[in-house]
């Protein structure tokens, strides 16, 4: 079975949406828990880009332990694969060759040569777009503008893998390393991680740390979530360090290393779904 058959199944037995179809492949959007929009809300999302695989496993078996469980004391969203035609293709870019996480309108700093996005070519990865927002970048951005910036207090976790052999949790801003205005939130987030999982194999770092995106669509979301109220958002993503997997891996190759890979980082999820009710 297939990941998006495996989407497609769940979205039978749970609260689900269709956000959009690209290439007649359906973005999936699932609901879980409270259902006002005021309420405390963790988004997860997967897939962006469509070479790494694990991000999806990992948001579907998420999706898995969320249709067994009851009263959990905040709103739960997940897009467990924002670029089907991606994965579909085995690309990291979606099907026009664009990099979605380098396709917001971009800043006036940042921009690694390359690596933090280029308009060269579509045939070289981190393309930046054609000058507008790809359909999946704009559904991404206009679902967490209606679901989120309603309630005070949020957390968005990106699942990512390709980047270094530690495990990451990058927090904005990826366009300079000038400190975030939440950044205290983000503290006191990271000292509730030491203290609720005290062997945590996470780094918590500033995206900017390791490199510099101009059209970073975290950044965007979160900018404008500043510039619509005072409530909370923290974007959050998780880098897994899959360098450890081999090197040009972005996947664990053999399905009992992908189960463990899923469920080292389960109780990442876990615990933001205790975390923010208490923001």
């Amino acid at each position: 079975m297939t990941r998006h058959d495996r989407i497609a199944q769940l979205a039978e037995s749970a609260r689900a949406d269709v956000l959009a179809r690209v290439e007649g492949m359906p973005i999936h959007a699932f609901r879980f828990g409270l259902t006002d929009r005021a309420a405390p809300t963790l988004l997860v999302t997967g897939g962006v880009h469509g070479l790494e695989r694990i991000g999806t496993d990992l948001a579907i078996a998420y999706l898995e332990t969320l249709c067994a469980r009851r009263d959990l004391g905040c709103r739960v969203l997940v897009i467990p694969l924002v670029n089907p035609v991606g994965m579909a293709r085995g690309t990291r870019a979606n099907g026009r060759g664009v990099d979605l996480m380098r396709n917001a309108p971009p800043a006036a700093t940042g921009g690694t040569p390359l690596l933090g996005g280029q308009r060269i070519s579509s045939r070289l990865p981190w393309f930046m777009g054609y000058g507008e927002m790809e359909l999946e970048a704009r559904i991404l951005v206009d679902f967490v503008e209606a679901e989120l910036f309603a309630t005070p207090s949020a957390v968005a976790l990106d699942l990512h893998s390709g980047f270094g052999f530690v495990d990451r949790l990058w927090y904005p801003y990826a366009r300079t390393r000038e400190a975030v205005p939440d950044l205290p939130a983000i503290d006191a987030l990271a000292r509730r991680l030491d203290r609720e999982m005290p062997n945590h194999p996470y780094k918590v770092e500033q995206t900017a740390r390791a490199y510099t995106i101009r059209g970073d669509l975290w950044d965007y979301v979160y900018d404008r979530r500043r510039a619509a109220s005072a409530g909370t958002l923290l974007p959050l993503t998780l880098e897994m360090g899959s360098w450890s997997w081999g090197l040009g891996r972005f996947n664990p190759r053999k399905p009992e290393h992908i189960a463990r890979v899923v469920q080292r980082h389960l109780p990442l999820l876990d615990f933001l779904l205790r975390a923010v009710p208490a923001m």
